[in-house]
């Protein structure tokens, strides 16, 4: 519960200001800042329909502002738990389950299907399938990828 806490935590700190250690921040200033405005006019046409704008990457974390215009293909990322913000739009989100594959496509067999608005957020942790499955019209989020430290 505490991990969980912290982790919701850390994502209301960072979705509320957007400041991260990135580039040299402004003289005097420990930090950078990005405003939501900059993030959204970055957003890059991706595959699969998505658009996505680096806020922060390294080799010890990722994130991300992501817009999708439709659904994804499912997934899990091996090692790496994520937390998505959803900043505005509205889709049907999968998770758990496992991933399966056919001639016709992708999906996830035997997981959680839930409905996520503007303000919700969605712990999936390390090597958990998720999958955007249904996007009403669009849905734009703040992902943030890393690796929980051992115990």
């Amino acid at each position: 519960m505490t991990n969980t806490v912290s982790l919701v935590a850390l994502v209301v700190l960072v979705s509320g200001a957007i400041v991260l250690p990135q580039q040299a921040p402004p003289a005097g200033s420990p930090a950078l800042y990005k405003s939501g405005a900059e993030l959204v006019a970055a957003l890059k046409e991706g595959a699969g329909g998505a658009q996505t704008a680096a806020v922060s990457n390294t080799d010890q974390y990722r994130i991300n502002i992501v817009r999708r215009l439709r659904g994804a293909t499912p997934l899990a990322h091996a090692g790496n738990t994520e937390v998505h913000h959803i900043i505005d739009g509205s889709a049907t989100v999968v998770t758990g389950g496992t991933v399966v594959r056919s001639s016709s496509g992708a999906a996830i067999e035997g997981g959680v299907s839930r409905h996520v608005t503007k303000g919700d957020v969605i712990l999936v942790p390390a090597d958990t399938p998720h999958w955007y499955k249904d996007v009403e019209g669009s849905i734009t989020y703040l992902e943030v990828r890393f690796v929980v430290p051992a115990k």
